[in-house]
């Protein structure tokens, strides 16, 4: 069951547009220094050093504390500046403040500026420009430039090519994403967002979810507090007609949402409708719909849902009015 893809990196930014309950001043520029730069075959995903605070900065990323969450990731990445995924996280994270991913980019700019041949410097500041894309600025020859750059400094390395695989992604060009994403592996076997996003590009453009599933299902191993990965395992169980197990992985990604912020709070309850829908638990899928429209995510698609579970288009029909729960 295939779900309207946005892609982790798209679905991150774009609730930006939305958050207008937490207003907050751009900081003052900190002083750019060189990040250090990237080391080979590390698993910081073994260090609590790491992954303390990115656990945190998860946790309170989707609990909308953006402001605590980039400092958290902050801290993640002062014990591993190349870590993707918290780059990624960082960057998000700045996106949800006023003003604050301007701050990011400029002090990522300033880095490159003082050190032009710091390999995390051009990766981050390619990241950067992505986000800054996503967000309404077209910075995307600017953030390939700057991941091409560390690619000429250093080919082997996984960082550059997940951003280029990440962008070919958000391009639809699935075969040259796929030899981005599977070069990002060879070099770093735990690269949370390589993973991720083979895992979308089988599904949604190869067609062949239990590939996707493979590169997918011990990513939680990695980052226990992700939502938007448990979203992914869902619907790709989804797809191998694994109802039960998809189920189970949706429900603990929308617990790991109370903020609604990704593909696991917004998407995750009406995934789980169309799961029992499908198996004709129509009581059942009424019953997840109305939640989701309490919670106030995917509304309009939730109300859908629930005129045709009451006009009969998949079964039975509903013996009585549907009561929504807002």
């Amino acid at each position: 069951m295939q779900t309207r893809p946005l892609g982790a990196f798209l679905a991150l930014v774009v609730c930006a547009t939305f958050v207008g309950t937490f207003p907050a001043r751009a900081a003052a520029p900190p002083t750019a220094a060189p990040h250090a730069t990237v080391t080979a075959g590390t698993n910081e995903y073994g260090n609590p050093k790491f992954t303390a605070p990115l656990e945190e900065g998860l946790k309170q990323f989707y609990a909308r504390d953006f402001k605590s969450a980039q400092a958290s990731f902050q801290q993640a990445l002062a014990f591993e500046p190349g870590n993707t995924f918290a780059i990624s996280f960082l960057n998000a994270a700045a996106a949800q403040r006023t003003g604050e991913l301007d701050v990011l980019t400029n002090v990522e700019e300033d880095a490159v500026s003082g050190a032009p041949k710091n390999y995390i410097n051009h990766v981050r500041l390619g990241f950067s420009y992505m986000f800054q894309s996503v967000a309404g600025r077209d910075r995307s020859q600017d953030a390939r430039d700057e991941l091409q750059a560390a690619v000429n400094l250093d080919g082997n390395a996984a960082p550059a090519h997940v951003g280029l695989g990440i962008m070919r992604f958000n391009e639809r060009s699935a075969n040259r994403a796929k030899l981005e994403l599977v070069a990002a592996l060879q070099a770093d076997p735990n690269n949370v967002l390589a993973r991720e996003y083979l895992g979308q590009l089988y599904q949604t453009d190869l067609r062949d979810p239990q590939r996707g599933l493979s590169y997918v299902i011990d990513v939680p191993n990695l980052v226990p507090g992700y939502p938007d990965i448990q979203f992914h395992i869902g619907s790709l169980l989804a797809d191998l007609k694994q109802p039960d197990a998809a189920m189970g992985y949706l429900r603990r990604g929308i617990e790991l949402d109370p903020g609604h912020v990704g593909e696991a709070g917004l998407h995750g309850y009406t995934l789980i409708a169309r799961i029992l829908i499908d198996e004709h638990k129509l009581p059942e899928a009424q019953k997840v719909l109305n939640e989701a429209i309490g919670a106030d995510v995917d509304t309009i698609y939730a109300h859908t849902l629930l005129a045709k579970i009451k006009n009969g288009d998949y079964g039975t029909p509903s013996p009585g009015p549907i009561h929504s729960t807002k």
